[in-house]
Parts: structure tokens; C-alpha cells; sequence
């Protein structure tokens, strides 16, 4: 079996903490795992809010499997989780899984160009807490008889698809930031940044990124690995 040698005991909290959420929205979540070298890449997509999350795990040491310098593989969230020993700071790398479609086709590695107009961290979370008190609001407005998933489904694509700030990043992609421990407390602004590349854009954060492809686009400038 294969064991991810991770740099601290902070990296392993991370990635426990960051598959515990993914599990949270999605008990039967999978993951796919990137490593090469000291960097392990884990992609999750939290299906409430259609964006792709990408934690980055710093490794104690290079990865190496036999002849194998890279790790690429989809597993279980769930499995992976149970796997993680932030005593002995490693992860065994469970079992490969079926991949669910959106594992095959991830952001591109690099040509990522910097947005502007992305707001401060405080107005991003303030941004979030206010659509979240709105969304809650008008569903409570609703008379019985229409509060309907169909309803629900359409005042939350109404208020999470806005864009955010001067920006094309939609606000369900600051959410699932938000949501995922992406927007704990920074000390600048210059912590965050927008990303864009081809259709993909991307919210880094020192704790992760959510990447979401922009609206319009459809499948333009993936990539599939």
C-alpha cells in the first residue's frame, strides 16, 4: 500500500478537516489524488455548489513508488479520511475507484493570468453571510404550497450565480470557499487572488482554491488527464 509522508501535523489537520466538509455535502465523495514531488493535489467537488475544490498537501519528502515518481488516482473521500494518521503525520492511499466524470477533466496547470477587481477577505465573507441571510428570507417568505424544491432550486441559482465584486467569479464559488475553511482570517488582501485561464477561473487562498468554469463557455480550454 502506498503512504503519502505529509510535512507537519498542521497538513494532516488540513486535509482531515477538508475531506471531513467534502463528506459533509457528500457522504459518498471521492477525491483524485496528484502528487509529484513534495506537493500532493486533492480535488473534490462538493456537489451544492458546482465548483471544483483543490487542497494543496506539502509532503515530508518526494513521492516514490517503485519506478513511479507520480501518484494519480481517484479513491474514496471517505476511505482516504480513515486513512489519515496525524499522529504518524502519513496517509495511506486507498484503493482506486470508478472516478466520477467531473475527475477526468480538471483545470489546466498552468497560464493562470491575475483578475482584477477581486474585494477584501472581510468583504467576501460579508458578501457570503448577506445572499445566505437572502436565500433564507425569501424561501421563508414562500407560502406552503410553493415552497417546492423547483422554487428552492431557482432562488438559489438566482442569488449564487451573481458575480462578485467587479469580477466574473460567481458567488457560489466564494461560498463554497467560505464553506470549505478556504476564507479563515488573513492578514492581507494580497493572500487571495482571482485566477483566470481559458474558461477556468479560480479563487486561491492560502488553504485551497475553488476553480469554476465561466459562464457561457461550457467545455472550452479543459483539460482532461
Amino acid at each position: 500500500m502506498t503512504v503519502l509522508h505529509l510535512a507537519d501535523e498542521g497538513e494532516a489537520a488540513d486535509l482531515a478537516a477538508f475531506l471531513s466538509r467534502l463528506l459533509h455535502y457528500d457522504r459518498g465523495a471521492a477525491v483524485r489524488l496528484q502528487a509529484a514531488g513534495t506537493a500532493l493535489a486533492v480535488f473534490g467537488r462538493p456537489p451544492s455548489f458546482e465548483v471544483l475544490a483543490i487542497r494543496a498537501v506539502r509532503l515530508a519528502k518526494p513521492y516514490e513508488d517503485g519506478l513511479d515518481v507520480t501518484l494519480d488516482v481517484t479513491v474514496s473521500a471517505g476511505e482516504l479520511l480513515e486513512a489519515v494518521d496525524e499522529t504518524a503525520v502519513t496517509a495511506a492511499v486507498p484503493a482506486a475507484v470508478t472516478g466520477p466524470p467531473w475527475a477526468g477533466v480538471l483545470p489546466p496547470r498552468g497560464g493562470w493570468l491575475e483578475e482584477p477587481g477581486l474585494p477584501a477577505p472581510d468583504d467576501l465573507r460579508a458578501t457570503v453571510a448577506a445572499v445566505v441571510a437572502e436565500f433564507r428570507s425569501r424561501t421563508q417568505e414562500l407560502e406552503p404550497e410553493r415552497r417546492t424544491r423547483a422554487e428552492l432550486d431557482r432562488i438559489g441559482r438566482d442569488i449564487w450565480s451573481r458575480t462578485v465584486g467587479d469580477t466574473p467569479l460567481p458567488v457560489r464559488a466564494v461560498h463554497a470557499a467560505q464553506s470549505l475553511g478556504f476564507l479563515r482570517s488573513m492578514e492581507t488582501a494580497g493572500d487571495l487572488a482571482l485566477l483566470s485561464s481559458g474558461a477556468w477561473l479560480r479563487l486561491r487562498t492560502p488553504y485551497g482554491s475553488i476553480a469554476v468554469r465561466r459562464a457561457g463557455l461550457g467545455m472550452l480550454d479543459v483539460s482532461v488527464r
